[in-house]
């Protein structure tokens, strides 16, 4: 009779223990897998400030050419795509150089609703900056 007593006075024990034990006792809950690391960032070429700043300059010029009539902005979105084709090898580097040309359009595009003689001028300089961008780039950095 003793031994039916401990048995119910155990398992009363127990029952009244069961929610701490089955917490303690559950198996821990699964860890949402860890997102791997990216890839690491190749640094950005020697070249990158001449390269952004001619897109940029590109972009002006596609824009700033068809408005004063010389109707070739296409000729300048093709240079562009050959730009990214050649050095845009990665999302990051096409979107940051796509990024560039972009604004300089965009950035003419608000200054100039009509040709005037100042961004024929303009016109002029930028064809300048942009062939000694090249030159630059292709004489330092060139194989």
């Amino acid at each position: 009779m003793m031994r039916a007593t401990f048995g119910a006075v155990g398992l009363a024990a127990l029952l009244a223990l069961g929610p701490a034990l089955a917490a303690g006792a559950s198996p821990p809950k699964p860890q949402p897998a860890a997102a791997p690391a990216p890839p690491p960032q190749e640094p950005p070429p020697p070249y990158e400030p001449q390269l952004l700043r001619l897109a940029e300059v590109v972009g002006a010029l596609a824009y700033l050419r068809d408005l004063c009539g010389a109707s070739d902005g296409s000729e300048f979105r093709s240079k562009m795509e050959k730009l990214l084709a050649s050095d845009g090898v990665t999302d990051s580097r096409r979107d940051l150089l796509a990024g560039a040309y972009n604004r300089g359009f965009r950035d003419y595009a608000t200054t100039y609703r009509t040709c005037t003689p100042v961004a024929d001028k303009v016109i002029a300089r930028l064809l300048a900056e942009t062939a000694h961008l090249a030159a630059e780039v292709a004489g330092r950095f060139g194989s």
